[in-house]
Formats: C-alpha cells, structure tokens, sequence
C-alpha cells in the first residue's frame, strides 16, 4: 500500500473531522498531513506535526493560567496519606525527574521500565519520560518476577523505576526483591534502578546500580519539554500472551494527543478544571489514558486512588472519594461495583456522602451485566454508561452520545450494551467468510481501516505481529478478538471474547500463558485453563490437570503446589481458586483441548459436542465434577 493509497483511504469527511479534532492540540508545528502510510505498511497520524505530551499535560496549562490549580490528587486510604499537588507543583516535580533521568544517561527513545503502586511518583515517572522523549514502558506492580524477566528482555530498559513497595490493603508487598530476582534472571541488564522509598518499608540498595529517588531529586534542577514528532513513540504497554512472546503495543504522541484530548470532551464530557476519577491502576490502559495523559491534557483534575472499592476501609469507600473532592465523572470497572453490591446491597453506604457533583458514572474493562447497570443505576441515580475499548485502541470504540441530558437524538443506554460506535471508528459484525451480518445477529466484532488516531502505532520490535494477529483474519479489517452484535437501533454488544484470553475483575490474563506454568511442572503430563463466569470477578481461572504416571504426590499436595506456582509466576490476579486433577482432557482427533465445551458444561449451557471428539466418554466423566464447580462459584 502506498503512501498516496494510504492517505486516499480516509473519506473526505473523516479527514476533515481529524483535522478538526488535530485543533485541540497546541503543536510546536502544526500537522498539514492528516493520514499516510509508513515503511511497515501501517497508518501514520499527522506525521508531520511536533509536540510534547508532557508539555500538553503540564505546561500548557501553566500558560493559561491554571498553574494553582489542583492537578493530582494522591488518596491513599491504606496508609492514610492525601496530597495535592497544584499544576505548578506537578510541573516543577516533573520537571526535575527528567533531569534525574537525563543525569542517568537516559535520553529520546531510550526505554524506562516503571514498576510502581498507585503513588504520584507513578506519574511524575511517566511524565518525565515524555518530557524527555524516553520511551516509558510500565508494569502492573502486583506482578511477579518472571512477568518482568519478559518485559525487561523485551524493551531493554536502559533504567527501572520502581518503589520499596505497594501495600494491598494492611499488607506489605516488597518490590524490590521481585527486581532483584528480575533482573538477575533477565538477559539485558539495566543500567540502574531509582527507587523511591516509602515510609512503610525501605529497601536495601544494590551498590554502584541502585539510586534513592529522594536524593537524586534533591540535586535535581528543571528541565523543558523536548520537541518530538508526531510519530515518535510515547509509551510501551504489554497486554496478554506476554510469557513466550512478549506483545508490546505502541503509542506514538500525536495521535494519541489528539485522541485524549477529542475523548475527554466527547466520550466523557470533561471540561478543564473538571475533576475526573479513572478508578484503575497506572498499570493498565485505563491508567495510562485516563489518569494520566487525557485528563491532564484536558485541564482536569485526576485522582490517584490507592485502594480498593470495598475494605478500606468499607463499600463506600468510591463514595468517599467522589464526595471529598467533588468528582464530576467516575470510571471504573463493573467488577468493582459487583463488591460494592455484594457488601451494601440496599446502598445505605452511599446516603451518607453528597454526590451532587456526580454528573455520570463510565465502567468498562469488561461487560457491564444488566444486573449490576440497575442496582448502579436506582442507588445512584445517575447515567451509567457502559462503553468498550482495548489496550491496542487505548480509548473508546463504542460508548452512548454525550449531551447536557445525556441525550443525542433522543439515544440513551441500553443495559448490556456498550453503546454506539464512537465517530471515528467503523465498527462491523462480520461471519467467517468476512461478510457483514444482518443486525441483532452475532459475529465476530470488527473495525474498517484505518483505525483512526490514538490506536496502536505497532507491535514492538513485531511489526508483523501486528498483521498476523490484527489483520490477517478479515483484510482491510482490524479484528478485536470479542464477539458480538449491533442491534436494530445501532447499540453495539460485546458477548465475549473469541479467543482464550480471560477478563478477571477488569484484568486481561492468558490461559495460554497460566498452562505454560502449569505445564512446567514436572508432575504434569497435560493442562488447560478455561475462564468460568462468576458473579463478582466477571470471570476466574479454573485449571484441568493431568498428572503423570508414578507421581509420589497425593492430589490434594499437588494442588496447593500448583496454584502457587500460578501465584509465584504471574502474581496473586491470577491466583486459580479451582484446579481439578482429572484422568483426560476432552479433545478432538487432532488434539486440540475442547476449551469451549467444557466452558459449556461448566456455566450449565446446552453441550455442543463437535464430530471430531477424540473420545465422547471423557465428556460424562467430568460433567459431574464441572457441575459442582459451578455451584460453589
């Protein structure tokens, strides 16, 4: 595809829109090419253009005079700590750890590998990549050694960027020793590591490779903005499958820009000095996009929330929060409103705080059950809004038109719908053969190209990686990998994921990747892993084992062996709270384990046994057991 077919594939009206929406970006120079094609055969955005994310995020706003206005809010209910932290006081902080990174020989397009909790200093460590050009890359911090050993040989860090810990609700969780342990397994070898040292623990430093946060920063001076292409990446961010070959979706900073800034106000009718609360981790997409980067380019106040929904210390504590500082839109995932029902059923805890700042509450990371949209919706009394994206797309693809009333048209939600295709994206249901499927039919859910800006930019170090599993099923498509429908009325609905990826309380977890571990054990012969539905965490991770023969080990051993070895590997989000050992696995002729029929009788739906089972006995033979799990899920 040529750079001129590239550009032709946008119509006239979409490329008027981008160049609308590319206004809402203050550029060191402004972008005169909207979309063209690259080397690798992909779609590049306003290449021509040069800006700072960094700068968008923090600076800018300093020269429209909101510099005392409140930037970041740090909530910490498990250590009792609040900060806030004005547009100037951001900047400045910023500002001062590029030049820590700088004085670590860390410079543009360099990689920083950060592994943090839920504190500022997250923040301030991505920013000040941006700031500089470095290409940040961070890891969710409740994962295990073995998940950084992938990242770090992956993006080769030239630094690392962590904490002496995070704290999960009254307990300690040591991260140095899990960076330690990485880095000695990993190949590539990071220059340093910058640790910030926390009250709660302080962590001992490896001489002549280890540095205090605190004390580089107090020699530390300010440091501006760098101009960077529009196409220059800006983060790495790895998503599921990362254990054999690791998946690194990249974001440039111009696109991105711009799709932050055209979803801030369209998708979650955000205005500067607005206070959005993104209820997720730095770890993840949500993270990145809505606790970082789009709310700070809009102008908005962010909250980093170090806790959870429930515990600390009670289901109120998201009330709490949206009271004390006046949220005007809420985000988070349907899981954690699951644990807020499940301990406040009638919603007592909510008639204790003033809500009236609340203008709407967002939730995705997972489908929204009509169960959970109702009770949110009676206790709140509020729009919920339910809208769907990816990492690889790093905002909305569907969500429901914004307008004061929550209303275009006269559109509204629809419980179980992610809502309408976000303009911008060309969202089609598709059969097997690549052909649109009439409406309220299911299919495969896909997007025509171009996907417009603010998607992924490649598969780091693979580009191809990005046709072969993007593009290759349905050409001139990009494929999500849900199923679904669009109904009469427009309304999308994801049903589900197509692949063996698996949702557990808003977090993407392989199975391909819990049966790698599972598999190395040397007391297994064969394994699977299938997601089962549960009622608080939308899906969890139960393990079929078989066991090899002449295995000293009782079942029951075997076991609690496995399902730490599961925990030790990937971290505790992937802890397998069922793990069967069993005789045989169903499988077909070929071999291949028939992960959706026993999905089937485990969730208690009609069985569809395929022609080529290799042996229809096995299915009688674990229907009982499959049964008993779902009644104490």
């Amino acid at each position: 595809m040529s750079k001129q077919q590239g550009s032709q594939e946008l119509s006239a009206d979409m490329d008027l829109h981008w160049q609308k929406q590319a206004n809402l970006v203050h550029w060191y120079k402004k972008p005169k090419t909207i979309l063209s094609t690259n080397i690798d055969r992909w779609y590049d955005w306003f290449t021509d253009g040069e800006l700072n994310s960094c700068y968008l995020a923090l600076d800018y706003h300093i020269e429209q005079g909101r510099g005392e206005q409140t930037a970041l809010i740090y909530d910490s209910p498990v250590t009792g700590q609040k900060q806030k932290l004005s547009f100037n006081e951001l900047t400045l902080t910023v500002a001062k750890f590029a030049d820590v990174l700088q004085s670590q020989g860390v410079s543009k397009g360099d990689r920083v590998l950060i592994y943090m909790p839920m504190i500022p200093q997250a923040a301030i460590a991505m920013l000040a990549c941006a700031r500089i050009g470095a290409i940040h890359s961070v890891v969710f911090g409740g994962f295990a050694a073995n998940e950084l050993v992938t990242r770090i040989n992956d993006a080769e860090p030239k630094v690392i960027v962590s904490a002496s810990c995070g704290i999960e609700i009254n307990k300690i969780l040591a991260y140095k020793p899990l960076i330690d342990e990485a880095i000695a397994l990993a190949d590539h070898k990071p220059n340093c590591c910058i640790i910030y040292q926390r009250a709660q623990l302080t962590a001992s430093l490896t001489p002549n490779r280890d540095f205090n946060w605190q004390e580089l920063m107090a020699r530390a001076q300010p440091i501006p903005p760098i101009r960077l292409k529009s196409t220059d990446p800006l983060y790495i961010l790895y998503t599921s499958g990362t254990t054999g070959k690791p998946k690194g979706v990249v974001r440039d900073n111009g696109g991105h820009a711009v799709a932050m800034l055209y979803s801030m106000a369209q998708v979650y009718g955000m205005k500067a000095g607005d206070t959005f609360w993104a209820a997720s981790d730095v770890g993840w997409v949500v993270g990145h996009s809505y606790i970082v980067y789009g709310s700070l380019m809009a102008g908005c106040t962010t909250i980093m929330y170090e806790g959870k929904p429930i515990n600390t210390p009670d289901a109120g504590a998201f009330w709490r929060v949206c009271a004390e500082y006046k949220v005007n839109a809420l985000f988070s995932a349907p899981t954690a409103f699951r644990a807020i029902a499940k301990e406040d059923p009638l919603g007592e805890l909510i008639k204790q705080y003033d809500l009236s700042a609340l203008k709407r509450l967002y939730l995705a990371g997972e489908r929204l059950d009509p169960a959970t949209y109702h009770w949110l919706k009676d206790i709140t009394q509020r729009p919920i809004i339910d809208h769907w994206w990816q990492t690889e797309t790093g905002w909305a693809i569907a969500s429901t038109p914004l307008s004061c009333d929550n209303k275009t048209q006269g559109i509204q939600t629809k419980a179980g719908s992610a809502g309408r295709p976000v303009r911008g994206y060309d969202v089609q249901i598709l059969d097997n053969d690549g052909n649109q499927v009439p409406a309220g039919q299911q299919g495969a859910v896909a997007i025509k190209l171009p996907l417009p800006p603010g998607c992924l930019a490649t598969i780091y170090k693979d580009p191809q990686r990005l046709f072969s599993g993007y593009l290759a099923t349905y050409p001139g498509y990009y494929i999500s990998g849900d199923g679904g429908y669009i109904d009469d009325d427009g309304y999308l609905f994801i049903m589900g994921r197509t692949d063996d990826v698996i949702n557990v309380a808003g977090h993407r977890l392989s199975t391909g990747e819990m049966e790698e571990v599972l598999s190395s054990h040397p007391a297994v012969a064969e394994c699977a892993v299938v997601g089962i539905s549960d009622k608080l965490k939308g899906q969890i991770p139960l393990g079929l084992v078989v066991i090899k023969n002449g295995i000293q080990a009782s079942d029951a051993e075997l076991v609690i062996i496995l399902k730490q070895t599961i925990r030790d590997s990937i971290g505790a989000i992937a802890s397998l709270k069922h793990l069967l050992i069993i005789d045989r696995l169903p499988k077909t002729r070929s071999g291949k384990i028939l992960r959706k029929t026993l999905r089937q009788m485990i969730d208690g739906d009609e069985i569809e046994i395929p022609s080529t089972i290799e042996d229809s006995s096995v299915i009688s033979e674990l229907s009982g057991r499959l049964v008993n799990i779902n009644q104490k899920v």
